[in-house]
């Protein structure tokens, strides 16, 4: 299986936030939000691992800033990190300002997911090779959170959790 760069998982997805999809103060729906996020982080898994993938978590999510009806919304999605089956998608989502047209960061997420057979079994997914300086920070960043989650979990002993301990160290 050939390694495949965070590049290759790129998915954009651009939107109008509609009147039906707004809260009582014509702010973007966080529920609505969310599933934009998880078909754009599926199709960046799905990308990577050219296999049915399914969403095994919402990791982390930042409503750092409201979304305004008629606001342009992009969610920009990218592999962080390839596990044995499962992968790290991290979100932008980015505003457009209606007359500058500049963009501004609103909100952030990471998801994971699994890539699995058509009979839902976990298979198999390609390595992930960061690129940019960034990549390489969420690529390493990517194995604490999983090891912490591991550690939360209790399937994972506090002490063989290597890179989170050496946060500490």
């Amino acid at each position: 299986m050939q390694p495949k760069t965070a590049e290759a998982s790129k998915t954009i997805m651009t939107d109008l936030v509609l009147p039906s999809e707004t809260n009582p103060i014509n702010n973007l729906f966080g529920g609505e939000l969310l599933a934009r996020m998880d078909r754009a982080a599926s199709i960046a898994a799905r990308r990577h691992s050219r296999r049915i993938v399914v969403t095994a978590s919402v990791n982390h999510v930042a409503f750092n800033r409201a979304i305004p009806l008629g606001s342009v919304v992009t969610v920009e999605a990218k592999v962080s990190r390839a596990f044995t089956t499962s992968m790290e998608v991290f979100l932008d989502v980015w505003i457009e300002d209606r007359e500058s047209g500049n963009r501004d960061k609103a909100n952030e997420a990471i998801y994971t997911f699994v890539a699995v057979d058509e009979t839902g079994k976990p298979v198999t997914v390609p390595e992930l090779i960061p690129e940019t300086d960034l990549e390489k920070e969420r690529f390493n960043a990517a194995l604490r959170r999983k090891q912490l989650a591991l550690v939360l979990a209790g399937k994972m002993k506090p002490h063989d959790a290597t890179e989170l301990k050496a946060l500490f160290v």
